[in-house]
């Protein structure tokens, strides 16, 4: 597992045209803002529903194959976890992932549809195993979704493509759970359009980065959100460096504005997002768009368990 170095437009770039072979380039979809220039990257066609396909395929592809074949195995939530049985199909590999026991059953059943093995954890397990580096003494080949340097990579690849749908985008909006989308979009948009504002978007009841920008170093945090995409307590000390000089600023957003961002996004578009995938935009609505300027908010994923979908529907309109 590569950890070491933020990715460099050339390694991106060779991403971009390897993963051209297996994904497509998602939509950039304008959204209507009281005449703000404001377009959504929806990434919810991926393969697995969500941007993390990117970076885990990547990741997978450059294993060295007699490492490969052993397994593979990653920790997630669920959309890691989803991209990562895909891989594993797709190179004929078995693909094992530590999940939370409290993780959507929508995104549970979905790694098993894609052939993948999840092993349910008590949450305080999950974080123990990643913070004693549980990996280095397993059998399989380990992606880690925050410091893998060939995930960031991956990643990247959604950061050129905004570049090249919106060559002058002003403000990117970014969700941030463990850090690995900020520092692989950030890098490359960096890369390609230096001025381009990046704001760092978490839910107000788990604010890692938040909070470790304000400690100067990671800190744990209390994790208590419908955002579980992102419910990640501590921000890596090997990525957090990356996203302190990435992020221009970061934003809380409450959980009233994510259900009622999931609301929206449903009447208006159609578009299905989970409390991550709505998390950018619920941010972007909060600034005025003089402010803003031109700019993409990142809808990252759209599993979102039915009965919790319902509910917020049911809420009433926006």
């Amino acid at each position: 597992m590569a950890e070491a170095g933020p990715p460099l437009l050339e390694e991106i770039e060779a991403a971009a045209r390897l993963l051209g072979e297996v994904l497509v380039p998602t939509p950039l979809v304008a959204f209507a803002d009281g005449g703000g220039e404001l377009s959504l990257k929806v990434e919810l066609g991926q393969p697995t529903g969500s941007f993390k396909v990117r970076g885990v395929f990547h990741a997978v592809a450059r294993m060295d194959p007699a490492r490969r074949v052993r397994g593979i195995s990653t920790v997630s939530a669920g959309n890691t976890a989803k991209a990562l049985a895909w891989a594993g199909r797709h190179f004929g590999v078995p693909a094992r992932s530590l999940m939370p026991k409290g993780a959507p059953r929508t995104k549970i059943d979905a790694v098993r549809e894609l052939g993948g093995t999840p092993v349910l954890v008590e949450t305080d397990e999950l974080f123990r195993y990643l913070g004693e580096r549980g990996w280095e003494v397993e059998p399989y080949a380990f992606v880690h979704p925050w410091i893998d340097r060939d995930v960031l990579v991956g990643h990247g690849t959604l950061g050129l493509e905004i570049a090249e749908e919106c060559p002058d985008v002003d403000t990117v909006f970014v969700p941030v759970g463990g850090g690995g989308l900020l520092g692989g979009v950030g890098s490359a948009l960096r890369a390609v359009r230096a001025g381009v504002r990046l704001v760092a978007v978490e839910p107000a009841g788990c604010p890692a980065l938040s909070a470790a920008l304000a400690a100067g170093a990671p800190v744990g945090v209390d994790c208590e959100t419908i955002c579980d995409g992102v419910a990640v307590p501590r921000i890596a000390e090997e990525v957090f460096a990356l996203l302190r000089e990435l992020a221009d600023e970061v934003v809380l957003v409450e959980e009233a504005q994510v259900r009622a961002t999931i609301r929206e996004l449903f009447e208006s578009t159609g578009l299905v997002a989970e409390g991550a995938g709505a998390l950018a935009l619920a941010a972007a609505r909060r600034v005025p768009a003089a402010e803003r300027g031109r700019a993409v908010c990142l809808v990252t994923g759209g599993a979102i368990d039915g009965d919790l979908l319902a509910g917020i529907l049911a809420g009433g309109r926006v």
